[in-house]
């Protein structure tokens, strides 16, 4: 398993350090080789694969990072009398795919299957013994506290697909980072130590499931101008909520522009607050005003993810 897709995750020019990077999203590109172009997995946005760089037209173009469509070709050229079958989300685009993949594999119609995240759970396949995860730190690297929970969640649930029936199963991680609590937990299948080692951190940090919390974004194709309707809201939140409630920001999202919307956010960590309904509804209302008509504005409950 390797959850990215692709075939390399970004392209640098060796002189300059320029990366290819979306002009409607601050993320870069990512290579696919099959469609032989540069995709973003954020707006949809395509182009051709550069030949030179577009800053200074060096010919220095080189691939980093990778994904899938790199991870199968490493393993064609490593088991060259194996079967192997891909399965993401580029390969199960078109109706039945997905379920013609793993007919193949139970079928035993092929000895290796490589994918995303979508492999981990819920599959039983009696004759498979080995899984392989590549990079499996990758998600603890995430500006999201949650990060450490779904990494040990996806860990323990791709070993389980290895030694389902009477053969004995082997896992083997890949990790930069293999001494971090959530990776030396899922290595021991060691549920209950994580639950306790994850609870005292969320109890230090103040995050749920201690205190509740409350997201929300802003977003405008203009950054001057959402910053300044984002302090507008935490101006609101300030003069309306207790001093017991915790506001963090407004900062940029991780991935501060998508579609050319530049992204704010602001989270509101609190046990006990009267006040918090009446609040959110006036921001609501705040956003009905005439100059806040090219402003979006969302509130989530419990966020699953700050990305």
């Amino acid at each position: 398993m390797l959850n990215r897709r692709g075939y390399s995750s970004f392209v640098m020019c060796r002189e300059c350090g320029t990366v290819d990077t979306c002009p409607n999203c601050d993320i870069s590109l990512t290579l696919h080789m099959d469609t032989k172009s540069m995709n973003c997995h954020y707006c949809g946005f395509s182009k051709g694969i550069p030949h030179s760089c577009p800053n200074c037209s060096s010919r220095s173009i080189r691939y980093y990072g990778t994904g899938t469509q790199k991870a199968y070709d490493e393993l064609v050229e490593a088991f060259p009398q194996a079967r192997i079958l891909r399965m993401d989300v580029d390969t199960t685009r078109k109706k039945g795919s997905h379920e013609q993949i793993l007919k193949e594999f139970g079928g035993g119609e092929a000895n290796i299957l490589l994918g995303t995240q979508m492999i981990a759970k819920g599959l039983d396949f009696p004759n498979v013994t080995l899984v392989g995860v590549l990079n499996a730190d990758t998600a603890l690297n995430l500006p999201d506290f949650r990060s450490s929970e779904r990494t040990f969640q996806l860990l323990t649930q791709v070993s389980g697909r290895a030694g389902r029936a009477e053969k004995a199963g082997q896992v083997i991680i890949q990790s930069y980072n293999p001494n971090h609590y959530a990776i030396a937990f899922a290595k021991n299948q060691d549920y209950e130590g994580f639950y306790a080692y994850e609870m005292r951190v969320r109890r230090q940090l103040a995050y749920p499931p201690y205190y509740f919390t409350v997201g929300i974004t802003l977003s405008h194709k203009i950054e001057e101008a959402v910053i300044k309707k984002s302090y507008e809201v935490l101006n609101i939140l300030r003069s309306g909520l207790s001093d017991k409630v915790q506001i963090l920001g407004p900062t940029p999202k991780p991935i501060a522009r998508t579609h050319n919307l530049y992204h704010y956010q602001l989270m509101i960590k609190y046990r006990f607050e009267d006040h918090l309904p009446d609040v959110l509804n006036q921001i609501l209302d705040w956003t009905q005003q005439k100059d806040n008509k090219d402003l979006r504005l969302s509130i989530d409950h419990e966020p699953q993810s700050f990305m």
